[in-house]
Formats: C-alpha cells, sequence, structure tokens
C-alpha cells in the first residue's frame, strides 16, 4: 500500500458537475481529492481486503439472531424497548438490506482492522461507486497511471444486483427520502434511485421532513399516498427518538435499510463480535464501557456516532485527544486503540463496501485529525501490480 502524486484531470470539476457530484467541495474546502492516489497490490485487495470483510459480514450476521432473542442485548445496545418485537420479527421474516460498509485501519503490513460497521446510514457511495471509476477510465486515457491498473470497485453492478433481488420482495410505492437540504444525502439517493431503476424498480425520491402519517399510522408521501418500501438515508435510532417513531412498529412499512440492521449500524455489536471471536486478526479489543477513567492505549465510542464526533482517545504515550459532537448523553464502548496507515500527516480510513452478502469495493478517506470527521478528504485508489524489487510502504 503506497499514496503516490499523480496529476489532477484538468476538467474534473467540468465532470463533477455533468454528473451531478455537487458535494466535491464542502463549505469551502475540497472534499474529492486527486492530487494522489492509494496502490494496493492485488494480493492486498484479494487477501487483506476483500477477504476478511465477508468473513466479518457472516460473523456480524451470526449474532443477530442472539442478539435480537436476548432482552439483556437489546439493553446493551440502549436500543427502546417498544421496537424490541417489531425488530426481532423483520429478522424472522428475513426482511431485504441492501449495502454496509466497513472501516478498517490498515497499511500493507498487517492485517486490517475493524474499526466499526456502517450498516444503516453509510454514505460515501457515489464517489466510491461511480466517480473514482471514472477517474480511473480517465488516468488510464491520459497514460497517467500503469496500463494493466485496475480497481477494486463492482459496486454499481452489485447494487443493481441487489436492487434486483430486493423488487421481488418489496411493497409500493417505492420511496427514496433523505434530509431535504443535506446536498451529500441527496446525491447519494438519487445515485441509489438510479441504480433501482436499472433494476426496473419504478420509484421517486422525497425529502423526509415531507413524510406524513395518516389518522391510523401509515406513513404517507406528499400526495397523501401509503408509502410501501422506504429507502430512508436517515439513522434508525433518530427515527426512534422522532414523534413519528412510536407508529413505525404499526405502520406495516417495509424500511430499507430493514429494522434488524439497528443492531449492526450500533458500536455496541464490536464487544459483543469480540466476546464470540476474541483473538481473532481483523478484530480489535472491544468492551462496553462503564464511565471510569478511559486507560491509555484505548478509545471510548458513543455506540450512536457519525462522523467521528464525540470519540476520546487515551494514547498509548499519555496524549489524550476529544472531539465534539451531538452524542454526549449516549452509552459508549471502548476499542483497542489502532493506528490507522499514515502518510506525511495524512491518515487514511479504508472503506470496505459489502452489497447484500458479497465485498465489492472500497473508498479511503483521510484526514490530518486520527480521528476520521468531516473534514476529511476522498482519495481515489487503484491495484497496481509493482516489480517485486520496489517495497511496499
Amino acid at each position: 500500500m503506497r499514496r503516490i502524486a499523480i496529476a489532477e484531470r484538468p476538467d474534473w470539476r467540468e465532470r463533477a458537475a455533468e454528473c451531478g457530484f455537487n458535494f466535491h467541495t464542502i463549505d469551502g474546502s475540497p472534499y474529492w481529492d486527486e492530487s494522489a492516489y492509494y496502490a494496493f497490490t492485488l494480493r492486498e485487495i484479494e487477501e487483506d481486503i476483500e477477504a476478511p470483510t465477508e468473513e466479518l459480514h457472516t460473523m456480524a450476521l451470526d449474532l443477530v439472531d442472539e442478539i435480537v432473542g436476548s432482552e439483556q442485548r437489546m439493553r446493551q445496545l440502549a436500543i427502546p424497548e417498544p421496537y424490541w418485537d417489531w425488530i426481532a420479527r423483520s429478522w424472522r421474516e428475513r426482511q431485504p438490506h441492501l449495502y454496509g460498509r466497513m472501516d478498517f485501519a490498515y497499511d500493507g503490513s498487517g492485517p486490517a482492522k475493524l474499526y466499526e460497521l456502517n450498516y444503516d446510514t453509510p454514505t460515501s457511495l457515489f464517489e466510491a461507486a461511480f466517480f473514482q471509476w471514472q477517474w480511473l477510465e480517465d488516468q488510464l486515457t491520459r497514460s497517467r497511471l500503469p496500463a494493466a491498473a485496475d480497481q477494486f470497485n463492482s459496486i454499481y453492478e452489485s447494487l443493481v444486483e441487489a436492487f434486483g433481488t430486493i423488487a421481488r420482495h418489496t411493497a409500493r410505492p417505492f420511496l427514496f427520502a433523505a434530509v431535504g437540504d443535506s446536498t451529500e444525502d441527496q446525491g447519494t439517493i438519487a445515485y441509489l434511485r438510479d441504480c433501482a431503476l436499472q433494476a426496473g424498480i419504478e420509484c421517486d425520491a422525497m425529502a423526509i421532513e415531507d413524510i406524513g402519517i395518516s389518522a391510523d399510522g401509515r406513513f404517507t408521501d406528499m400526495e397523501d399516498r401509503v408509502i410501501g418500501c422506504l429507502f430512508k438515508l436517515y439513522p434508525l435510532e433518530d427515527m426512534f427518538r422522532e414523534s413519528f417513531g412510536r407508529h413505525l412498529p404499526g405502520s406495516r412499512l417495509q424500511l430499507i435499510e430493514p429494522p434488524w440492521k439497528a443492531v449492526l449500524s450500533n458500536k455496541g455489536i464490536l464487544p459483543l463480535l469480540w466476546e464470540k471471536h476474541s483473538g481473532h486478526p481483523n478484530l480489535l479489543p472491544a468492551a462496553f464501557d462503564d464511565g471510569g477513567e478511559l486507560p491509555r492505549g484505548w478509545v471510548r465510542k458513543p455506540i450512536h456516532s457519525r462522523e467521528g464526533a464525540n470519540i476520546a482517545m487515551h494514547l498509548p504515550n499519555g496524549e489524550r485527544l476529544t472531539t465534539d459532537g451531538p452524542y454526549r448523553d449516549r452509552p459508549c464502548i471502548r476499542q483497542a486503540y489502532h493506528p490507522l496507515a499514515s502518510f506525511d500527516g495524512r491518515h487514511a480510513l479504508l472503506g470496505s463496501w459489502v452489497v447484500g452478502d458479497r465485498a465489492c469495493g472500497m473508498g479511503i478517506r483521510e484526514d490530518r485529525s486520527l480521528v476520521t470527521q468531516d473534514t476529511a478528504h476522498f482519495v481515489p485508489h487503484a491495484i497496481v501490480e509493482e516489480p517485486r524489487s520496489v517495497l511496499m510502504a
């Protein structure tokens, strides 16, 4: 694994505008960064990223049955009791799921270490699936990459295939919803909707704020039609806190992601995975936090937090690092500290995508901070086989 400088495409901003990539710059700061790329060997991708992703995905799914059948486990994950039966029923019925992203620390010198599972509302999808693939093709055309360069990226094809499977089990009408004024979230659901359309699913999109509730507790669109299936790019744990949340269990609304994903998108799954598979090479030691002093070499994370918010680190050298955020009142877990790959002060977090039940691509975000936050940059990657005499960093 190496970070390699490369000339930017002179027209990449125009290319972004053409395909609706309107969040390549956020609040005046660059998000997409193609002044460099991360190079991997095929062995690193297949053995260190793809295979562990699928193994960990299977391990996580194997825990769901135990969790939804245990009041103790559901309490540990801070899932409100009124939703327990609804979540358990969705698992018993094996309601279909679409995608997820595992975040890893990996530098090419040892096993990738799982930081967390983003299995409910993962973003950075469009840039991973589409724009970095376009970057690869353009740079190959310009001969700025080796002629045999490739990319770990079949995300688009996998999404279309997964939507084709989901289509056989979904109610209509099918709507995609996200926060109306979030450019990034709206861009994500626009891309997913396009994938669904390619799979032959008639669907539409709306702002999640515009969803209504009928007199009998059904979720409705702007035309007062009862929604059959809703892809919601909005955290399920936040829906529980909304005034309409109490209607979810009895609404007969089909959700994607399904309710059972609540137990996997929760960082409480990390200590449960460690408890079941202690010593696994791709897992970090983890435990539910008791609220006491954070020892050296450990990281405290709220079980529900996003974009690196409300993280506390006590580094092995004694240094402490904390981030702000809105999740101060949430229960936490502890996870052993393991550094991200670092290149000239840039810390790279690798996101490995799972669509259906298959690992199918990845994206890399890097931050000057040890915690990957909403200020991170997305940097493309390529599979580049190098002569054996070249040492990998």
